[in-house]
C-alpha cells in the first residue's frame, strides 16, 4: 500500500491559503531542535535530510516532509514523512533516543506518521500515542526501539497501517486489546522476544495485512488468527513457531499471501490451502514439513510465487503436473527431485526466479530453459553435465546464474559478456577448463564471480578494471599460472587466488585495491620477500600466504594493519625474529565492528567457499559466513628464531596461535595466560626451555596444547583446562617435564629463590566472562589473506622442505 495514495484517500481536501496552527508549528520546531541536539553529541558527522526548510519565519504547511489539510475554517498538520532523517558520514551509528518524539505527540490531528529507518533507541511512550487518536498510518520500522509495544496503540480506532519491523521490542502484546473495527493493516515485524503470538490479535477483525516477521515467537499459530476473515496478507516468517499449520487457514478466503518460512513448523501441507482461490504467494521454505508435495498446489490459478525448499518434503516424480497457474518464482530446493529438470516448468512463461538446488537432477541443461529468459537460475548441488548453452548469455534478463557443484565441463562460451545485466556468476566445483573469456569484462553490473575448483588455466586474465562493482572474486583451486593478476576494480573486497600455479613476487599493484579485506594466495609458488607495502592495504582483515616460497624477515609494519584478524604465513622460508609490535594487532585484541558488505547485497542465501586453515592440528574449513568469530595467527613451518615476544600476550581475541616448527628459543612468556579466548596453542618443534607457565591454567577456552619437541622441564601446570591436556604426545621429547598429565611424578619442589609469579595473584573471575572472538563481520568472505616479506639467506637443510611436504 503506497503511503501517499493511502493518505489522499482519507484527506477531504487541502487548502494552501491558510497557515498551520502556531502550537503545531512550535511542536515541530521543538522536534527539530531535539534531533539537532541529539546528533550534535555524536562523534560522527551527521546531516539531517529535509529539515532545512523548517524555520520560525515560514508556514509549517510549506515545509518539506509536512502535509496539511483543511476544512476551510482551519488548516492542520495531518502527515509527517520523517523517515531516513540521518545521513551518517561514517559507519558509527548516531545515538538518538525516543524522547525526541515527545513534541510530535502534541499534534493531535496527525493521520500519518513515518519515522522509519532512523535507528531511534529506547522505549515507546504509550501515553503519547494515546493522543494520536486520528492516526491511520504509523511506520516505525528499522529503528532500535526496545521494551514492549504500548497497549495504547491498539486503541487507535482509525489505524490502518502499523509497521514496527526491525526493532528490538522484547515483550509480547499485552494489556487490553479492543476490537478495532477500522484497523486494516498491522505489521509488527522483528520485535518480540520470546513467548507465543498474543491471542488478542484475533480481536482486530478488520485486519487486511498482518506481519509478525523477524521475531522469536514460539508455540503454534494462534487459533484467534482464524477470526481475521478480511485478512489478505499473513507474514509470520523468521520466528520459532512450531506445531502444525492450522487447517482452518483455508477459511481465510481473502488471503493473497501466506508466508510462514524460517520456522519449525511440522506436519504436512494442509489440503485446505487449495481453497484459497485468491492466493498469489505461498512461502513455506525452511521448516520441518513432511510428506509429498501436493500436486493440487499447481491447480491454484492465482498462484504466482511458490517457495517450498529446505523442508523434509518429497517430490513424487511419477505425478503428472499440468499447471493451471503461471508462476513467477519457484523454489523446490532440497525437495528430492530426481531425473532431468521437469518439462512442465517450460510452460511457465513468466518465470523470473527458479531454485532447484540441492536435489538429484541429472542430464544437460535443456535449450528451453536457456530460451525462457529467467532472471535468476539456481541449480547448484546437483549432478548436471555437459557444457553451457551460449544462448544463456544472450539474455538481458539474466541477473543470477548459480551452477556450482555439478559436473559441467568444457569451456565457457565466448559470449558470456553479452549478459550485461548479470550480477552473480557462480560456477565453482565443476570441470570447466580453458581460459576465462575476455568478454567477461563487459559485464558492468557484475558483483560476484566464483570460478573456483575447476580446471581453468592460462597465464593471462581479462581486464576486470571496468567491472567497477565487482567486489568478490574467487579463482582458487584451478590451474592458472604466471604472475599474480592485479587488473581488478578498486572496489574489490575479496580476492581468492589460492591453490594455483602462480609464481613471482607479490605485485605492488595490490595496494591499488584500497577496499581489499580478504587476500588469499595460499599454495602457490610466490617467491621473494614479504614487502613492506602490504601494510598500505589498511582494510585487510584476512591475509593468507600459506605454503609458498616467501623469504626474508617478517615486516614490522604488518602491525599497522589494525583490522587484521587472520594472518597465516605458515610453510614458507621466513627468517628472523617475531616483531614485538605484532602485539599491537588491534583486530586480534578486540572484536572488530565489521559487516558483510558483499553478502548484504543479496536477497537470497548464497553458499561461499569456506576458509581452509590449520585449525587445531588439522586442516579445516571455517565458515565464510562466520569468519567474524575467528582470530588466528599462524607463523609455523618457517625458520624464525629468537625469543617469543611477550607482547603477543595482549592478543586477547586470538583463538589459534601456532608458531611451531621454527627455531625459537627462550621461555614461554607468562603473558600467554592473558590470551583469554585462546582455544589452540602450538609451540612444538622449537628450542624452548624453562617450565610451562602456570598462567596457562587460566585459559578456560583452551582445548589443544602442544609443546612437544622442545627443551622444557619442570612440573606441568594443573587446574582449569590444563587438567584435560593429558595427551602424552603433546609433551613428548622434552628434557624433564613431569606431572599427572603424562603420569610422571615430580620430585618435591624446592622453595622458590625469587619472588612468586605475579600471575598467580590474578583472580579467576576476570577470566569467567571471556568472549568468543569476533561478533560481526563481513559475511561473504571466501579467502584468507596473507602478507609479504623480505629476503632470506641460503636455505639450511632439506629438513624444512620435508617438513612442509608432511604438512601438506
Amino acid at each position: 500500500m503506497a503511503k501517499l495514495s493511502l493518505l489522499l484517500g482519507i484527506l477531504i481536501f487541502f487548502t494552501p491559503s491558510l497557515c498551520c496552527p502556531e502550537e503545531q508549528k512550535q511542536s515541530l520546531l521543538q522536534f527539530k531542535a531535539s534531533v539537532a541536539k541529539a546528533t550534535s553529541s555524536s562523534s560522527s558527522e551527521t546531516l539531517l535530510f529535509g529539515l532545512e526548510s523548517w524555520n520560525a519565519s515560514s508556514d509549517c504547511c510549506n515545509w518539506d516532509r509536512v502535509l496539511c489539510s483543511s476544512r476551510l475554517e482551519s488548516r492542520t498538520v495531518v502527515a509527517l514523512y520523517l523517515d531516513s532523517l540521518f545521513a551518517m558520514q561514517s559507519l558509527e551509528p548516531v545515538v538518538v533516543t525516543s524522547i525526541i518524539l515527545t513534541p510530535l505527540f502534541l499534534i493531535r490531528s496527525l493521520m500519518l506518521l513515518d519515522l522509519s529507518s532512523n535507528h531511534i533507541q529506547g522505549e515507546l511512550p504509550g501515553n503519547g500515542f494515546a493522543n494520536l487518536s486520528k492516526l491511520v498510518y504509523l511506520d516505525m520500522m528499522q529503528n532500535d526501539f526496545s521494551g514492549s509495544i504500548p497497549s495504547q496503540l491498539f486503541h487507535l480506532r482509525y489505524l490502518q497501517y502499523l509497521d514496527m519491523s526491525s526493532n528490538s521490542f522484547h515483550g509480547i502484546l499485552s494489556g487490553e486489546v479492543v476490537s478495532l473495527q477500522n484497523l486494516r493493516v498491522l505489521k509488527l515485524d522483528g520485535n518480540f522476544i520470546g513467548g507465543n503470538i498474543p491471542k488478542e490479535i484475533g480481536n482486530i477483525t478488520k485486519l487486511h495485512q498482518l506481519s509478525l516477521r523477524g521475531n522469536i515467537f514460539s508455540g503454534g499459530i494462534p487459533s484467534s488468527i482464524l477470526y481475521l476473515y478480511e485478512l489478505e496478507e499473513l507474514d509470520l516468517r523468521d520466528n520459532l513457531l512450531s506445531k502444525e499449520i492450522p487447517i482452518s487457514l483455508g477459511d481465510l478466503s481473502n488471503m493473497t499471501s501466506l508466508a510462514l518460512s524460517n520456522n519449525k513448523l511440522i506436519g504436512r501441507i494442509p489440503s485446505s490451502i487449495q481453497k484459497l482461490a485468491k492466493l498469489e504467494t505461498l512461502r513455506l521454505e525452511n521448516n520441518l514439513l513432511t510428506g509429498e508435495i501436493p500436486s493440487w498446489l499447481f491447480n491454484i490459478r492465482s498462484l504466482k510465487n511458490l517457495f517450498l525448499g529446505a523442508n523434509n518434503l518429497i517430490w513424487n516424480s511419477s505425478t503428472r503436473i499440468v499447471p493451471k497457474c503461471m508462476l513467477s518464482q519457484l523454489s523446490l530446493k532440497s525437495c528430492g527431485l530426481a531425473g532431468e529438470i521437469p518439462d512442465w516448468i517450460s510452460s511457465q512463461k513468466t518465470m523470473e526466479f527458479l531454485d532447484l538446488s540441492e536435489n538429484e537432477i541429472e542430464g544437460v541443461l535443456p535449450q528451453w530453459l536457456a530460451e525462457m529468459e529467467v532472471g535468476s537460475i539456481i541449480l547448484s548441488d546437483n549432478s548436471l553435465t555437459g557444457s553451457l548453452p551460449p544462448r544463456f548469455f544472450d539474455s538481458l534478463d539474466l541477473s543470477v546464474l548459480s551452477l556450482s557443484r555439478n559436473n559441467f565441463s568444457g569451456e565457457l562460451p565466448d559470449n558470456v559478456g553479452n549478459a550485461t545485466n548479470l550480477m552473480i556468476l557462480m560456477l565453482a566445483g565443476n570441470n570447466f577448463s580453458g581460459k576465462v573469456p575476455e568478454s567477461i569484462s563487459q559485464i558492468y553490473r557484475l558483483l560476484l564471480l566464483d570460478l573456483s575448483r575447476n580446471r581453468f588455466s592460462g597465464d593471462t586474465f581479462p581486464d576486470l578494471n571496468s567491472n567497477i562493482l565487482l567486489g568478490y572474486i574467487d579463482f582458487s583451486s584451478n590451474e592458472f599460472s604466471g604472475d599474480i593478476p592485479t587488473k581488478f576494480s578498486q572496489e574489490t573486497r575479496i580476492l581468492a587466488l589460492g591453490r594455483n600455479k602462480f609464481s613471482g613476487s607479490l605485485p605492488r599493484n595490490l595496494t591499488y585495491l584500497s577496499q581489499l579485506e580478504h587476500l588469499d594466495i595460499h599454495d602457490n609458488n610466490i617467491t621473494g620477500e614479504l614487502p613492506e607495502f602490504i601494510s598500505q592495504i589498511s582494510s585487510l582483515q584476512i591475509l593468507n600466504l600459506r605454503n609458498n616460497s616467501l623469504k626474508g624477515p617478517l615486516p614490522e609494519s604488518i602491525s599497522n594493519l589494525s583490522n587484521l584478524q587472520i594472518l597465516d604465513l605458515s610453510s614458507n622460508y621466513l627468517v628472523g625474529e617475531i616483531p614485538a609490535k605484532y602485539g599491537n594487532l588491534l583486530g586480534m585484541i578486540q572484536t572488530p565492528n565489521t559487516f558483510s558488505s558483499v553478502s548484504g547485497l543479496f536477497t537470497f542465501s548464497i553458499e561461499f567457499n569456506d576458509l581452509i586453515v590449520n585449525w587445531k592440528k588439522s586442516k579445516q574449513g571455517l565458515s565464510s559466513h562466520r569468519l567474524q568469530l575467528y582470530s588466528l595467527l599462524d607463523l609455523s613451518m618457517n625458520q624464525l628464531f629468537g625469543e617469543i615476544p611477550a607482547s603477543l600476550g595482549t592478543l586477547k581475541g586470538l583463538k589459534i596461535l601456532n608458531i611451531s616448527h621454527n627455531n625459537l628459543a627462550g621461555k614461554i612468556p607468562l603473558s600467554f595466560g592473558d590470551l583469554e579466548s585462546l582455544e589452540s596453542l602450538d609451540l612444538s618443534h622449537n628450542k624452548l626451555s624453562g617450565s610451562i607457565p602456570r598462567s596457562l591454567a587460566k585459559l578456560q577456552e583452551l582445548t589443544v596444547l602442544d609443546v612437544s619437541n622442545n627443551k622444557l622441564a619442570g612440573k606441568i601446570p594443573v587446574g582449569g583446562q590444563m587438567d584435560t591436556m593429558n595427551d602424552p604426545n603433546s609433551y613428548a621429547n622434552n628434557s624433564g617435564l613431569c606431572g599427572m598429565q603424562i603420569h610422571v611424578p615430580c620430585a618435591e619442589e624446592p622453595s622458590p629463590a625469587g619472588p612468586p609469579d605475579t600471575e598467580d595473584k590474578e583472580t579467576w573471575f576476570r577470566w569467567e566472562g571471556a568472549g568468543i572472538g569476533y561478533s560481526a563481520g563481513f559475511f561473504v568472505t571466501v579467502g584468507i589473506l596473507y602478507f609479504t616479506g623480505k629476503f632470506i639467506p641460503a636455505l639450511p637443510p632439506n629438513l624444512h622442505r620435508q617438513q612442509r611436504r608432511r604438512r601438506v
